[in-house]
């Protein structure tokens, strides 16, 4: 169910920067996601999204986003897919995160954008205006199996169509990331899983991997997750439960053996396995300047 409402604000500050990509300031068009991956942390308490089949659109979304950048005293790194894609299916229809990109490029803000959709590319004439100044694009990307990214992640684009998405922005210039997270343990945590990711990384000009080998579960998301095992994953269930109990943070099998085998493999390809910032490409071109 699509719910519409007017939001009366849309930024919020982002106390630890370097945390998330170095982004500023952050917003959600989206409340809830039509992707419906069946990992999603947001469905947890905390989150306070009753239904996570609801979708709530914030339908004045770009009115309300130009009044708040206009009136910040300090231009900064505006982010977006934090907790909801701003590439879900309803973006079809609303448009909502076209115009919002339109917004921060006419106030000549940097962007960074984390979605699983390659939708972001009717965006691209924008995005290469943003990038003027700075834009980024990370995708999520935790398999290289379509077969299995319609299951884990079933109305997302399939992995093959992120990949390529991420081909087409890198070779205009765009900074492109995989945040490959999570690593489902018992069913993605495999070396040729890992590896495979870093190749196609390589070979669709991405300079950027920031990974998560392993995953989070607690409450009510835990027992979504757990029911989706048992009718994907059958005796998979079990497993978790004897491994991580009523643990929040579950790391993946020989999550550091596979850390290390990541590393080496971003290392062959001069991938790096930093969050990319725009406070790192200001410092990088005043070096330049300076070494000139």
């Amino acid at each position: 169910m699509i719910k519409e409402l007017e939001a009366k604000s849309m930024l919020s500050t982002c106390k630890k920067p370097s945390s998330w990509f170095g982004v500023n300031y952050l917003f959600n068009i989206y409340r809830g996601c039509q992707h419906q991956c069946i990992y999603c942390d947001s469905r947890s308490e905390c989150y306070r999204i009753e239904d996570f089949n609801d979708l709530i659109v914030k339908t004045n979304a770009p009115d309300i986003l130009r009044k708040q950048l206009k009136a910040k005293r300090k231009k900064g790194l505006v982010g977006t897919g934090a907790m909801g894609d701003p590439y879900t299916m309803a973006e079809k229809k609303y448009n909502l995160t076209q115009k919002c990109l339109e917004v921060i490029a006419d106030l000549n803000y940097p962007v960074h954008i984390v979605t699983k959709s390659n939708l972001i590319l009717r965006d691209i004439e924008i995005l290469e205006e943003i990038n003027k100044i700075y834009a980024s694009v990370a995708m999520t990307i935790t398999t290289t199996d379509d077969e299995l990214s319609k299951k884990v992640e079933p109305y997302a684009p399939v992995s093959t169509d992120r990949f390529k998405a991420l081909g087409v922005l890198s070779t205009i210039g765009i900074c492109t990331s995989i945040t490959m997270m999570p690593i489902l343990p018992f069913i993605e945590d495999s070396k040729e899983n890992i590896i495979d990711i870093v190749n196609k990384a390589s070979y669709y000009g991405v300079k950027h991997i920031v990974p998560w080998i392993g995953m989070s579960l607690r409450d009510r998301q835990r027992a979504y997750y757990y029911n989706k095992l048992d009718s994907l994953f059958p005796g998979t269930r079990e497993k978790y439960e004897k491994k991580y109990g009523e643990r929040y943070s579950c790391d993946a099998n020989n999550s550091r053996k596979l850390y290390s085998i990541l590393s080496e493999a971003c290392d062959r390809y001069g991938i790096s396995l930093k969050m990319p910032t725009y406070e790192n490409k200001i410092s990088s071109y005043q070096l330049s300047l300076f070494d000139k």
